[in-house]
């Protein structure tokens, strides 16, 4: 497993019935996760929940609050010594801004920036469905130019915050609102080369047009995209997904049929997890991982 562990503000708390408890900062929230259908360890703890997320039958949902909270807060982490600072709040779709199981990826990744800076190269990253940066600030923390792709221009600004939080070189990271299948595609006809890719698409969605985008039938085409927009040598290559059902495997093997079977290197699939202080650990999703060795 790739397991998030080292997070000093965040914490899952509890998590079972379909839910779970969570700390951000000094906040506590409870929202829903379904794949925690076992029962909660320890059922006082969930008294201390300060805003509860209940979805709804017809789709969607909505936080009951039962304290005043800040309309955001910041936290932090320490990524190999890098101090990163997110802004988080709740959305209407239950989120924070933020997954907090990535950073088991975001250590991966800054590591091996910081190896190859160290050998006096320079690193250019892209980032795809880059959402609100966290990815984007503990590549640039390690010294990487990053490009940092999102169609949705709410959460491209939301990683800015986060950039300027952060107190990153604002010359670190482009900025780009766009598909990005689209975008990938383009800039590997212009020459535009990276040394190493990541992306986070959503299980589902809608084009511009109404189209509907399932991941299961456009995943492999665009981590076959993305694979052309790497560099000659280049250092890593990481894809995530959160549909259930998906194995690891899946990850693994479409990373290794367009990555492994080009640049050789070492191809690592294992669920996303994070730690429970009640007991077990909260399953987040999948990473497959390729890096050059």
């Amino acid at each position: 497993m790739f397991i998030a562990d080292k997070w000093q503000d965040y914490e899952v708390l509890d998590c079972g019935g379909g839910e779970k408890l969570e700390r951000w900062g000094d906040v506590y929230l409870r929202r829903p996760d379904p794949q925690a259908i076992w029962p909660a360890r320890d059922s006082k703890l969930w008294r201390c929940a300060q805003a509860h997320y209940h979805r709804s039958e017809k789709g969607g949902g909505s936080w009951e609050f039962f304290d005043k909270l800040p309309e955001r807060w910041e936290i932090n982490y320490n990524c190999n010594g890098d101090a990163l600072k997110f802004y988080v709040r709740p959305t209407g779709f239950k989120h924070t801004g933020l997954f907090p199981e990535q950073a088991a990826n975001w250590d991966w990744m800054n590591a091996l920036v910081k190896s190859r800076k160290a050998e006096g190269r320079d690193v250019k990253v892209l980032n795809l469905f880059a959402y609100t940066g966290g990815a984007t600030m503990a590549c640039a923390a390690a010294g990487a130019q990053v490009c940092h792709c999102d169609a949705a221009k709410g959460m491209v600004q939301w990683a800015r915050e986060n950039r300027e939080l952060s107190r990153l070189p604002e010359e670190s990271t482009r900025w780009i609102v766009d598909d990005a299948l689209k975008f990938v595609q383009r800039e590997a006809r212009r020459g535009h080369f990276y040394d190493g890719i990541l992306m986070d698409p959503p299980s589902y969605g809608r084009g511009p047009g109404g189209e509907v985008w399932k991941l299961e039938n456009e995943l492999y085409g665009l981590v076959k995209a993305a694979s052309e927009a790497l560099c000659e040598d280049p250092l890593f290559f990481l894809l995530n997904g959160y549909t259930t059902g998906f194995q690891a495997s899946v990850l693994g093997n479409m990373v290794d049929m367009c990555v492994t079977s080009r640049f050789g290197g070492e191809v690592k699939a294992d669920e996303l997890c994070l730690p429970v202080s009640a007991g077990g650990v909260l399953p987040c999703g999948t990473s497959g991982r390729w890096e050059r060795r």
